[in-house]
């Protein structure tokens, strides 16, 4: 069982840049793919990064690709999300989410273990 606990979220202004930050406990993630979402209020949860074991690989919402990092540094059990040119189409609660095995990782069905989200409100 892994437990995920995202920090880092907050109001910033269009332009600006907020660093998330997913702390794993219960097992190491080294085995885990590891995946940022978001939602906002009606709408679907939906997929914006991950990033495979090992570092094998990273992918992006094709609207958050050039602004988004994903980071994952597995001696300490973290995920990071670098957010910049924040744009106010970007205010959403942003969850990160841990899955094994492969498939489709844009998939929010296919993980099984997420934190509670943190808020992420950008200013026009």
């Amino acid at each position: 069982q892994v437990q995920l606990v995202e920090s880092g979220g907050g109001l910033v202004q269009a332009g600006g840049s907020l660093r998330l930050s997913c702390a794993a406990s219960g097992r190491t993630i080294l085995d885990y793919t590891m995946g940022w979402f978001r939602q906002t209020p009606g709408k679907d949860r939906e997929f914006v990064a991950c990033v495979l074991t090992m570092n094998r690989g990273t992918y992006y919402m094709n609207t958050v690709k050039g602004r988004f990092t994903i980071s994952r540094d597995d001696a300490k059990n973290t995920v990071y999300l670098q957010m910049n040119s924040l744009q106010p189409e970007d205010t959403a609660a942003y969850y990160c989410a841990a899955r094994l095995g492969g498939g489709d990782f844009s998939y929010a069905g296919s993980y099984p273990y997420w934190g509670q989200g943190t808020q992420v409100t950008v200013s026009s």
